[in-house]
């Protein structure tokens, strides 16, 4: 087979020329980018690539910041709980925070835009009763109830750019200068960012990607006085926060945000929350304003003759890429890094822009490239799982990051990632835009909807938490699954009902969160809705603790779909006769592996004998069927990501969806291969999705086996 090229993204730099273009010759290049750190040169920039250049909207401009450090960016942050022993407490407010990233803000009236709070009691004290020592950066509070705890909310000036600072510790940048983020929302500063890029673009005449990483607004991420990770949340609003916008924001909406509607009793409105009216309104006000100062740079990029590129991380705060103002932006493409399945559809499906790009991994920094290790391995799984979901939405192009030295000191990594490059070309060239076969379609429900596609229970890139693994790989396992995907809010359902053209609907994660619903389910609306949904034929797959909350005697408010319901200790002394197990069951045919439900859920049990129990260990149920008319609920106690659990969920759409004999249309026996359809293209191809030679039967479109050996990693297109 020829080589080919094209649609792949390399990064290069400085004093790196013949490398660069031995690389570029390897991977089959066409563009080349610079990456946090780096310059191109101009005898790289000549060569025959597209160009891309990183751009830094509100960081890397010292010069003008310092000048204007009233418009820095701000954030409100928690003070630690002080316990008062006595009728007056000191809360030094600044311990644990990291002085190097912020200073107090002292500019503005403490007594309007601070907050006291009995964390005891929930009483906001009035200002009359504290006091604000600048000097030791202490807040003295008296007329306070001893053995109550007490907090300071407080505003405070970011002077380090998160992300510099990050890759500055990271690879121990010395002391070069820390990089101060100023607020676009003031005139100084909205005004230099447009004026700047202006003068950027004449100077900058062979670049013709303008990629912006990305705007005005990091995630929140805080470091504390060891220069570690304090609090860090992708899809954080904390660095949106400043005197102007709150007063700009009860100018708008006629209410005025308190600091706690920002701290959130120091959940800082973690995506696991389930949002409060307050914070949305924020987040749409914020995006609103983000995607109309953003489309002033992009129109500025294209008056240029340039394509203006976005990087999904970083300072994307305010673009959320399927929120409702996104399109306005008039983005030519988003980038975006790419640490599975997941993350790749994430980027892949945004609509709106003419083509997106994946920044696979690892990343070339020190922290992977060193003597000793290989960075084949996370370059191999890194792929496998994206791959899966490239079968089904392919990105339209892929790209590395980080300093190309390292990656080229490693022979055997460059060589696979030539392999890579290769095969995504081969996909991407099969596929040709068209639409793979769906068997079922899917909607995920939790509190965010199609806002937060394809990113629950993400850390960012695809890191998941500790306790989140065992609902992460529902999305995992759906990235390249045979299925369409969508995703619903509990709004969407109170505003429009469930879509017609839903099969089944998932609802995944612990109790009282974002994801599961908590005080949604509440909502009779929401519970007759979906009831109806299932009597009336479709499927629905609880995972974790779905529908989750305790009212009127109900824990899971749709046990009666699933057949069973959470013990919480109320009803201990009520007998539970329905333990029997079914040996064989279609939710576990094929099945060669023990179950594996990751954290689990403790003490589920079947409310009665109709309940099919799947799995029954230690007492209690970890996997169940349940007729529900013409539907059926099915519950699984957790799903990590791997190939049978893929296959385990595949299972339990169908079947919830009463529709199970339908499954083995373009269906691969083993759970480690997988049949990929394009009935547009009259092409279907069967994916090893692991290291070693495997033995499947397959099954066409009409459902009819044969025999197929594949070696290891290995894709076989075949012809309709």
């Amino acid at each position: 087979m020829s080589k080919t090229s094209g649609r792949v993204t390399l990064p290069s730099e400085g004093n790196f020329l013949e490398q660069t273009k031995e690389m570029m010759a390897c991977w089959g290049a066409d563009a080349l980018r610079d990456s946090d750190g780096t310059k191109l040169p101009e005898e790289i920039k000549a060569l025959d690539a597209t160009i891309y250049t990183t751009y830094f909207v509100a960081r890397g401009h010292n010069e003008f910041a310092r000048e204007h450090m009233e418009e820095c960016q701000q954030l409100y942050l928690m003070s630690r709980r002080v316990t008062a022993v006595k009728e007056m407490v000191e809360i030094p407010f600044m311990e644990g925070y990291f002085d190097q990233q912020i200073v107090p803000d002292y500019v503005h009236d403490q007594k309007r835009w601070w907050e006291v709070i009995d964390r005891t009691s929930g009483e906001t004290l009035s200002p009359e009763n504290w006091e604000v020592n600048q000097d030791s950066h202490v807040v003295i509070v008296k007329n306070v109830l001893p053995f109550h705890e007490y907090t300071v909310s407080f505003l405070v000036y970011a002077i380090w750019d998160p992300t510099q600072m990050y890759n500055h510790i990271t690879n121990n940048w010395g002391d070069k200068p820390h990089e101060i983020p100023f607020d676009v929302r003031h005139l100084a500063s909205g005004q230099y960012a447009k004026e700047y890029l202006i003068q950027w673009l004449r100077d900058n005449p062979r670049t013709d990607v303008v990629r912006f990483t990305t705007f005005f607004y990091y995630f929140t991420l805080v470091f504390n006085d060891k220069a570690k990770e304090k609090f860090v949340d992708w899809f954080g609003y904390g660095a949106t926060v400043s005197v102007k916008a709150l007063e700009e924001f009860e100018e708008e909406y006629g209410y005025r945000l308190r600091p706690e509607d920002i701290v959130d009793n120091g959940y800082y409105n973690s995506t696991f929350r389930v949002p409060t009216k307050h914070y949305l309104d924020y987040m749409d006000f914020i995006q609103r304003f983000v995607a109309k100062k953003a489309r002033e740079l992009v129109e500025l990029v294209h008056e240029a003759g340039r394509e203006a590129m976005m990087f999904l991380g970083d300072n994307w705060i305010g673009t959320e890429p399927y929120g409702k103002y996104f399109p306005a932006i008039g983005l030519d493409a988003v980038v975006g890094s790419v640490g599975g399945g997941a993350t790749l559809r994430l980027i892949s499906d945004i609509p709106g822009v003419k083509y997106t790009e994946g920044r696979f991994l690892p990343y070339f920094f020190p922290d992977t490239f060193y003597e000793g290790n290989d960075p084949c391995v996370e370059a191999r799984d890194n792929w496998l799982s994206a791959r899966r979901a490239l079968m089904r939405k392919p990105v339209d192009r892929i790209g590395y990051g980080g300093y190309l030295s390292l990656a080229y000191q490693f022979p055997a990594f460059v060589d696979y990632i030539g392999k890579v490059t290769e095969e995504f070309r081969e996909i991407y060239g099969n596929i040709n835009g068209s639409q793979p076969y769906c068997g079922l379609k899917v909607a995920v429900l939790n509190c965010w909807g199609k806002l937060r596609a394809w990113q629950a229970f993400m850390v960012a890139h695809a890191l998941w938490y500790k306790q989140t693994y065992s609902y992460f790989g529902v999305l995992e396992a759906l990235s390249g699954m045979g299925v369409d995907v969508t995703f619903l809010s509990f709004d969407d359902i109170r505003e429009k009902g469930i879509p017609e053209d839903v099969d089944v609907i998932i609802n995944a994660g612990a109790a009282g969160t974002a994801f599961s619903g908590g005080k949604e389910w509440l909502d009779d609306k929401i519970v007759c809705a979906i009831r109806q949904f299932v009597w009336e034929g479709g499927g629905f797959v609880g995972i974790g603790e779905p529908t989750a909350i305790h009212f009127c005697g109900r824990f899971f408010q749709l046990a009666d779909v699933l057949g069973v319901d959470q013990e919480l200790g109320f009803s201990l002394s009520t007998d539970k006769y329905f333990t029997h197990e079914q040996e064989k069951h279609f939710l576990k045919e094929d099945r060669k592996e023990e179950f594996d439900f990751g954290e689990s859920v403790k003490n589920v049990y079947a409310l009665s004998e109709d309940t099919e129990i799947v799995e029954y260990s230690e007492g209690e149920i970890h996997a169940s069927a349940h007729l529900y008319g013409k539907g059926r609920g099915i519950y699984l106690a957790g799903l990590p990501y791997n190939y049978e659990n893929t296959r385990l969920l595949m299972r339990s759409l169908y079947y919830s969806a009463g529709k199970e004999m339908q499954m083995k249309r373009w269906f691969a026996e083993n759970p480690l291969c997988e049949v990929h359809a394009y009935p547009e293209t009259g092409k279907y191809a069967v994916v090893n999705n692991s290291g070693q030679m495997q033995r499947t039967l397959i099954y066409d479109g009409e459902g009819k086996a044969s025999l197929l050996c594949l070696e290891g990693c290995q894709i076989i297109w075949k012809t309709i």
